[in-house]
């Protein structure tokens, strides 16, 4: 079950009373080479934002302000996260399919990802990635 690989990572944080600080390295907090980040903001109450798995994207998805929730789903087991900390991600690997939604008011959500966008690395429809599963 490929859905036991995607899971919560803490990152380092330090306290003070100026405020706290978390940070993210590469090589030590993140399993993957980062190649693109990307944040989604001013989601709308009710949207929803993902619908989709990768080929073979690995990700780390952050709820930098705000929360909201991931719904993994391998093909065979569903699993729903809720992010509202900043120094927490959400490592999700290839041939997961994942769908964002409960946002709330503010919610910025920061995506690390292991490649630059390719149109070609996506599954969009959810039954083609469940036919792309039987295969492999």
């Amino acid at each position: 079950m490929q859905i036991q690989k995607c899971k919560k990572i803490e990152f380092p944080k330090i306290q003070d009373a100026r405020g706290n600080l978390s940070f993210i390295e590469g090589g030590i907090h993140v399993p993957f080479d980062i190649q693109r980040v990307y944040y989604l903001y001013d989601v709308p109450g009710g949207a929803e934002r993902g619908g989709h798995a990768h080929k073979g994207l690995h990700q780390l998805i952050i709820a930098m302000s705000g929360s909201f929730d991931v719904v993994l789903d391998d093909g065979l087991e569903k699993k729903r996260f809720h992010l509202n900390r900043s120094y927490y991600g959400l490592y999700v690997c290839p041939m997961i399919w994942r769908e964002l939604d409960n946002f709330s008011s503010g919610s910025v959500c920061m995506v690390l990802a292991s490649n630059r966008y390719d149109e070609g690395d996506y599954y969009r429809s959810y039954p083609e990635f469940i036919d792309a599963k039987k295969i492999l």
